[in-house]
């Protein structure tokens, strides 16, 4: 683009109720609207992967000890282990509630005598005793002594199913016994009326065993099932993995989450962290999946089965057909072993790293271009964390051993978020004499708020935020090119509305933990779009963007009970990539404008935001695209005339979504309540004309006659 170019102008109206849009087709872009600022971000945390992203359907397969965060850090980042057992019984019933289990007494019962959460004994409960064991990698396993209880009796877990998709379910099962057993593993229903089951001889060696359970076309969909293991008699054996899939699995990923993503034109996905990737082991991650063990997840509650490593990942994306991005450990790890994972997933076959792919079954390299340096360590939550001057010392050492493994990647360099005159960044601007630095951003912002606050200048401040983030990047930029990084560029590598409800609720109260603006709801897709807008604005000085995240953390796709819908904001990433390619042009949009009066974490108070907000690019063949938001706070809707001086509008295509409140989301109730819809349009000439409701987003497609 020509930054000379002013390519969003407000003129101020009085009318609350009109916008007029203007769109300058004669101020015209250089640099193309990047794909890549539609990218997102997954992380190990919660059930982003594991009961996410990820198809298998247990918690905890491996029986390892699992961790509960005692909320607490530890001074060299990172959280620390719960060992009350009063707090523990505490976790294992609220995430029974949240799992929709019924209930953590049985969990807490069962991991006190020895078993592994949240497996649990079943069948004639009192003849049956666990204790830890060491698995054939030595990693812990759970071995189960049943007494001679004349009734079935074992180790169980309950799950839900994707019966909505299919009613086969592969499983793979890795167990030995002091004398040979018949185990029975059966999926049943409710009263066990609904079942299916399959007969398992262990013997005394490891064995690995898999096979299919396939439940009836009866099995009702949305129903609660558990999954045991028993015999019928006294036995003792020793499980090391029960693993389950849906059958229609997509290299273990789940079909549906790989169906949204694709659909959308996801164009990159960062990964593995976030928090998690300060901790994070990638040799944990590769090889054979039964060697691989069980971690601590390092940055959060819970356990790390390492099931979904460098391979998955992999093979996810081409699922997608997405381009991966990799962050690497810069926590606790060293520049060697960065070195080594670029030379696995990049390495010709006769290096070291490579050979040790081709060793698990993956002779060509996988071509990852994009790789981060380190995730937040300017923050004591992160393992590992460090001083400017200690990140200027690794990010030097990272980077030279990072591009002597390869050196075609493009390197991202880790900034300090909402602090860009710290001297975290200054020192990587003006010592690092890299004059092609990419320096990366966290835009995680917003702060404790309670039920005084008021909801309005919540959003309004979120949704005002990208006029100041744009002059703060601009002042960033130039600070670059005055150090001599003359191809410097930005990066955002994690975007999401991040106020925190604290303390009781006020009854009565406009905000409370319901109907806060969370990145579930509509005002997301409002957020996302406003940023998007703005770094497309900045003359290709952004590089990429990855809105957080895939599933069941930020805004994106939820899952729960293995159903999957998507959030507001994905769809708004669908419809903006309608933009990627096209030249941008310059809009003068005349509205109503806002203020703000109060401090939200990083966000000032601000002056005179436009109620409304454009982005607008012509594609190849003189198309034409447009998006709109509107802000919504405090008003109706906005009656828009979209003024296309010159253009012979020949056919309009118009979608929208919106909400009927800042809160309003999709359920699994309701997943369809906020998607793109037509949008009415009426052209008179070179003039169109739409209503556009408050919280609302709308794409706009104009082909020439």
């Amino acid at each position: 683009m020509d930054a000379a170019i002013e390519w969003f102008r407000h003129r101020l109206e009085s009318d609350r109720t009109r916008a007029v849009v203007r769109i300058d087709r004669a101020a015209r872009g250089s640099v193309p609207f990047s794909p890549l600022l539609l990218g997102k971000f997954c992380e190990h945390l919660g059930s982003n992967i594991q009961q996410g992203m990820d198809a298998q359907l247990l918690r905890n397969p491996t029986f390892a000890a699992w961790r509960f965060s005692a909320g607490e850090r530890n001074p060299d980042g990172g959280i620390s282990a719960e060992h009350d057992h009063e707090a523990i019984a505490a976790h294992m019933k609220s995430r029974a509630a949240q799992s929709g289990w019924p209930d953590g007494a049985r969990h807490f019962d069962a991991w006190r005598g020895g078993g592994a959460y949240p497996w649990f004994s079943c069948g004639r409960e009192a003849s049956v005793r666990c204790s830890p064991d060491v698995g054939p990698f030595g990693h812990r396993a759970q071995r189960i002594e049943i007494a001679d209880s004349g009734a079935p009796a074992g180790l169980a877990q309950w799950t839900y199913l994707p019966l909505q998709r299919t009613r086969r379910y592969a499983y793979r099962v890795v167990a030995r016994a002091m004398k040979p057993v018949e185990l029975t593993l059966t999926l049943a229903g409710d009263g066990g009326a609904t079942r299916a089951a399959a007969s398992l001889s262990v013997g005394a060696e490891w064995t690995t065993l898999t096979g299919h359970l396939e439940l009836p076309e009866s099995a009702p969909a949305g129903a609660l099932y558990t999954l045991s293991l028993t015999v019928p008699a006294s036995a003792h054996f020793v499980l090391d993995r029960v693993l389950l899939y849906p059958s229609d699995h997509v290299n273990g990923a789940d079909p549906e989450v790989i169906r949204y993503l694709k659909d959308s034109r996801l164009p990159l996905l960062r990964w593995p962290g976030g928090n998690f990737v300060s901790g994070y082991r990638w040799r944990d991650g590769v090889g054979p999946i039964d060697a691989r063990p069980t971690r601590p997840n390092p940055a959060w509650d819970g356990l790390e089965p390492n099931l979904f490593g460098t391979a998955e990942f992999i093979a996810f994306c081409r699922a997608v057909e997405c381009a991966p991005m990799i962050c690497v450990n810069a926590g606790d790890g060293t520049p060697e072993e960065a070195a080594e994972w670029i030379e696995y997933c990049n390495g010709s076959a006769d290096t070291p790293m490579g050979a040790l792919r081709r060793q698990h079954g993956f002779p060509e390299p996988f071509g990852v271009h994009y790789w981060e340096i380190g995730n937040e360590l300017y923050g004591s939550w992160q393992v590992h964390w460090t001083t400017g001057d200690g990140y200027f010392d690794r990010h030097r050492r990272f980077a030279a051993a990072m591009r002597k493994a390869d050196p075609s990647i493009r390197l991202l360099a880790t900034g300090n978020a909402m602090a860009l005159e710290d001297r975290w960044n200054v020192r990587l601007i003006e010592e690092g004499a890299d004059t092609d630095l990419c320096l990366t951003d966290h835009l995680l912002t917003g702060g404790p708020v309670d039920g005084r606050t008021d909801p309005e200048e919540l959003l309004g401040a979120f949704l005002g935020l990208a006029g100041k983030l744009g002059a703060d990047y601009r002042a960033l930029r130039a600070r670059m090119r005055s150090a001599g990084v003359t191809r410097g560029r930005l990066a955002v590598t994690e975007l999401q509305l991040f106020a925190r409800f604290r303390g009781e609720e006020i009854p009565g109260a406009k905000l409370s933990r319901a109907t806060m603006p969370s990145p579930d709801t509509v005002s997301e897709a409002l957020y996302f779009a406003t940023i998007l807008f703005e770094l497309a604005r900045l003359d290709g000085y952004c590089e990429m963007l990855t809105h957080s995240a895939t599933v069941n953390h930020g805004g994106g796709l939820r899952k729960q009970r293995e159903r999957v819908w998507a959030n507001p904001v994905h769809y708004v990433h669908a419809l903006c990539a309608e933009l990627s390619g096209g030249t941008p042009v310059a809009l003068e949009v005349g509205c109503d404008a806002y203020s703000t009066s109060h401090t939200f974490g990083h966000i000032p108070p601000l002056a005179q935001v436009p109620v409304l907000d454009a982005f607008s690019v012509e594609q190849a063949g003189g198309t034409l695209v447009a998006c709109l938001v509107h802000r919504g706070v405090g008003r109706g809707p906005l009656e828009v005339t979209l003024d296309v001086p010159g253009f012979a509008v020949g056919r309009v295509e118009g979608l929208e979504l919106h909400g009927a409140a800042m809160h309003d989301r999709n359920t699994r109730e309701v997943p369809d309540r906020i998607v793109p819809r037509e949008l009415a349009v009426t052209c008179d000439g070179e003039a169109l004309r739409l209503t556009l409701p408050p919280f609302g987003f709308a794409r706009l497609i104009l082909r020439p006659s």
